[in-house]
């Protein structure tokens, strides 16, 4: 008789959560994040020219300010996104979102059925967007896999075929009777 032994945590663990850092690539999101952490960092900076000041305290203080502002402009990294969506579309997606929640929360008729109109118009442009970054995505894949080819980089264009075909099936597993036997005739696999 065997056992295995594992080891029971009894410390909570705090996971850290990761931030969006997707939205740095959008220059007013970019820019944004820039005035608010120099805003802190300068507020912060009055605070270090002070005696009695540690660098723990000072640590502190940095990753203080760097998490808040983090947290303020970027947020947290929900879901993993789909490679070819753009900012764009995200923050069209989180405007669909609020129209949802607006259809739900909504107590009359009337203003669902005013929330349900805004809704479906929000709706089509994510899905338009949606379709729109997918199609940029494949021709800007396809470019790359031609310029590949013409320089003769096999590697790189067969990984851009493959990711393009998309066609990753699972190998077929063989049947197998009740003694584990794998049956190759047709007749008994059918059975």
């Amino acid at each position: 008789m065997k056992f295995k032994l594992k080891k029971h945590w009894t410390m909570g663990r705090t996971i850290s959560q990761k931030f969006n850092t997707a939205f740095l690539q959008d220059t007013n999101k970019l820019n944004k994040f820039k005035i608010d952490l120099s805003n802190k960092f300068q507020a912060f900076h009055d605070l270090l020219n002070a005696d009695g000041t540690t660098v723990e305290s000072n640590w502190k203080g940095i990753k203080e300010a760097t998490t808040s502002t983090c947290h303020e402009v970027l947020g947290h990294k929900k879901h993993h996104h789909k490679e070819w969506i753009t900012v764009d579309t995200l923050d069209k997606i989180q405007e669909r979102r609020n129209k949802k929640a607006a259809i739900n929360t909504s107590r009359t008729r009337a203003e669902k059925a005013k929330a349900h109109a805004e809704y479906t118009v929000v709706n089509k442009q994510v899905k338009r967007s949606i379709r729109t970054d997918k199609r940029k995505y494949v021709e800007d894949l396809a470019m790359t896999a031609e310029k590949a080819a013409r320089e003769g980089n096999m590697r790189q264009l067969y990984d851009i075929t493959k990711k393009l075909s998309g066609n990753r099936r699972k190998p077929e597993r063989p049947v197998k009777n009740k003694e584990c036997e794998v049956i190759t005739n047709i007749e008994e696999q059918q059975n």
